[in-house]
């Protein structure tokens, strides 16, 4: 049943890449995928198949260490496979609806460590970007700001007399937000070079050397080099910024629901990420201090 189970999947690939003109990559991804299947079925017959051996083959496929994502991915390809089969192979039903992937473990944000944030905020201020740089992680790692909220804030939108931000974030929804006063001295000191740097009228808050508003990539970039140059971890990505700021105010504060509001999160399910970071803060603290957390046996 093999023979005639590769003959389907060769028409398959062949009229996903010549009538739905899907890339080679793309039609290699589903050959994997259908391979899988294959081999998962054996010597039984693909027209037979019913829901709960799809089901079947998700758990096995699962128990051996394959991801929810990844199983969700393949659950998908064949569903594709039998839909075709069904249209064009007078297969009578597809097996693979409504049998969904096992849910894959949340991962957790990975946070900087307070020192590590103030590692990275050591930036030497010798030039005008430099500067600029220190004053955008300052304002990330203080406001907890996600980067299309740094890059479209305009100079109007920092009030330095009450020590806060107005963002504009996902629906158009605005918010204020609370500055500390690093984050407003250093904002304070970018302010003379980027008087120089503007062009005409322009009020966007951070520039990049042309003087127009700085990009989303050009931040990255930035963050990505001064982690080098500062020994911190090169993979550091401006959203970890933020996730270091909501965990290190929910360690302190332990208020879900402020942190939920400064973050902008329009429900708190999506803030209680935190709360498991925030735990294995308290987790590692009480390993450390307790005497007798770690017992030793004797």
């Amino acid at each position: 049943m093999k023979g005639i189970a590769h003959q389907h999947q060769r028409d398959y690939l062949s009229y996903l890449t010549q009538e739905r003109r899907l890339s080679a990559n793309t039609a290699a991804s589903y050959k994997r995928d259908i391979d899988e299947l294959i081999e998962l079925v054996g010597a039984g017959n693909l027209g037979e198949l019913q829901s709960h051996q799809i089901r079947r083959f998700a758990a096995q496929l699962h128990a051996r260490g394959l991801g929810g994502r990844s199983i969700a991915r393949m659950l998908s390809a064949w569903r594709g496979f039998y839909h075709y089969l069904v249209r064009d192979h007078s297969f009578k039903t597809n097996p693979c609806m409504g049998v969904r992937a096992p849910k894959s473990a949340k991962r957790l944000p990975h946070a900087l460590s307070p020192d590590e944030a103030t590692q990275l905020m050591s930036i030497a201020e010798d030039d005008a970007l430099a500067l600029r740089d220190k004053a955008m992680f300052e304002l990330f790692y203080s406001s907890g700001l996600r980067l299309s909220e740094l890059t479209s804030l305009t100079l109007g939108d920092v009030d330095a007399s009450d020590g806060t931000v107005r963002v504009t974030g996902k629906g158009n929804k605005t918010r204020v937000v609370p500055v500390g006063r690093h984050a407003l001295a250093a904002i304070d000191a970018w302010l003379a070079p980027r008087a120089l740097l503007a062009s005409g009228d322009e009020t966007a808050l951070f520039l990049g050397q042309n003087g127009n508003p700085l990009g989303v990539r050009a931040v990255q970039l930035r963050l990505k080099q001064w982690a080098l140059k500062l020994g911190l971890d090169s993979s550091l990505h401006p959203h970890m910024l933020r996730h270091s700021f909501a965990s290190h105010v929910l360690q302190s504060s332990g208020d879900l629901r402020a942190v939920q509001e400064m973050l902008g999160h329009a429900s708190i399910s999506t803030t209680q990420v935190y709360t498991q970071l925030d735990f294995q803060h308290l987790a590692k603290v009480y390993d450390a201090a307790h005497p007798r957390a770690h017992r030793k046996d004797k």
